[in-house]
């Protein structure tokens, strides 16, 4: 009878030791980040299509900051899946200090890191990849209406 299993060598079952005990602190390391500051600034935006006015807080982060430097900006809203429409900027925002959040409500503002758009949420979502922006502060049933519309955003 032969014995179809190899011993493990005292390199692997240290090696496996090693990597279960630095496993804990990797995932407890990526829990303890901290989101990107969601606390309400001066930063308000108004969005404007199809004859209809939202307005937004923008929160204390380097992507929201990124976002209300490129203002004013007139860019093209559409749907996107069944609870959301976005918008592409011109150019990708910034990434810096950006972190989980687990959250998420309908009338978030957020922005796309992979595709690069703005994601305005008008019911429950959860995807990773996000960084929220801000929040919509009133007139937030317009992402209700079906469509592609141009969009102006601006400084309030």
């Amino acid at each position: 009878m032969t014995n179809e299993h190899a011993p493990l060598s005292r390199r692997t079952l240290l090696g496996v030791a090693l990597a279960v005990a630095a496993l804990p602190r990797t995932a407890a390391s990526q829990e303890s980040q901290s989101p990107v500051s969601q606390e309400p600034t001066g930063m308000k935006i108004r969005m404007v299509f199809n004859g209809r006015t939202m307005t937004a807080t923008l929160y204390d982060n380097p992507s929201a900051r990124d976002f209300f430097s490129m203002l004013p900006l007139d860019v093209e809203i559409d749907d996107y899946a069944h609870n959301e429409k976005i918008a592409y900027l011109p150019r990708k925002l910034t990434e810096e200090g950006s972190g989980p959040f687990a959250d998420e409500q309908p009338y978030d503002l957020c922005y796309f890191m992979p595709w690069g758009n703005l994601a305005m949420f008008y019911a429950d979502y959860r995807h990773p990849g996000l960084i929220r922006l801000g929040r919509f502060d009133e007139g937030e049933q317009a992402l209700h209406v079906r469509g592609k519309f141009p969009l102006r955003i601006e400084r309030s």
